[in-house]
């Protein structure tokens, strides 16, 4: 019990942070979304223009539902951006318009971290870009472990530790590949004039918090796979 509430207390930062991660995406966001750019581009054309500039003319460029919804899509060959971003001309929309234009560039180019992640999807992407599924999964399987009588306790543990295991392994291949996404966004907008050098440390901001979020979640996927890990030797220890 007493080790039990040790990892919470030590669990407990790892949530502040991610709390605080999320909050801090949005009012970043929110913040750079009122500045418009100097270029006028909406995140719309910094998607087009980009691609455009480097010779890939097979993605399409569609707008989705909500907010901060951004993604790319290879199986689709499209970059979903959100209704904040599709039409905005602000710092924060060029941004992350021209961060998902990173990832496929990412993909044209061969770059090894994206091509690892991408093998690790179909296996672990359930849970592994957000925090909270995380540890309400790992409650879950702490209280069955606990009550359930063996040899599912057991088996919830050994669950415990290929799911935390691969969404991990998962997220650590996705943090070079967002901040890479990110230092490619910056490096093609100023190329292409859509942001001047004076606007870069906004995008930046927005990026940086951003890339945040991702972060947290691993440090809190990491932490409950050392718990799984070390209740795992305890029963090799007891066998």
């Amino acid at each position: 019990m007493f080790g039990y509430l040790l990892f919470l207390l030590i669990l407990l930062p790892f949530i502040a942070l991610s709390a605080w991660a999320s909050a801090r995406v949005n009012t970043t966001y929110s913040k750079y979304d009122r500045v418009q750019t100097r270029s006028c581009m909406t995140g719309y054309d910094t998607a087009t223009r980009l691609m455009r500039s480097h010779g890939v003319d097979d993605i399409l460029v569609n707008r989705v539902e909500g907010r901060l919804t951004d993604h790319y899509n290879p199986a689709k060959k499209v970059v979903n951006l959100s209704m904040s971003t599709y039409g905005s001309a602000s710092v924060a929309a060029v941004a992350v318009a021209a961060h998902e234009v990173g990832h496929v560039m990412q993909k044209y180019t061969g770059y090894v971290p994206y091509k690892i992640r991408n093998v690790l999807v179909p296996v672990a992407n359930i849970g592994s870009r957000l925090a909270l599924p995380l540890v309400l999964v790992g409650l879950l399987l702490d209280i069955f472990w606990v009550s359930a009588p063996l040899p599912y306790g057991e088996w919830a543990v050994y669950l415990g530790i290929a799911f935390y295991g691969l969404s991990t392994l998962f997220m650590l291949v996705t943090l070079p590949v967002e901040f890479n996404a990110s230092r490619r966004a910056k490096k093609m907008l100023l190329e292409e004039g859509i942001l001047e050098k004076e606007e870069l440390p906004a995008a930046s901001k927005v990026l940086s918090a951003a890339a945040l979020t991702y972060v947290a979640a691993m440090l809190i996927s990491l932490l409950y796979f050392l718990r799984f890990a070390l209740v795992f030797a305890s029963l090799v220890r007891k066998d």
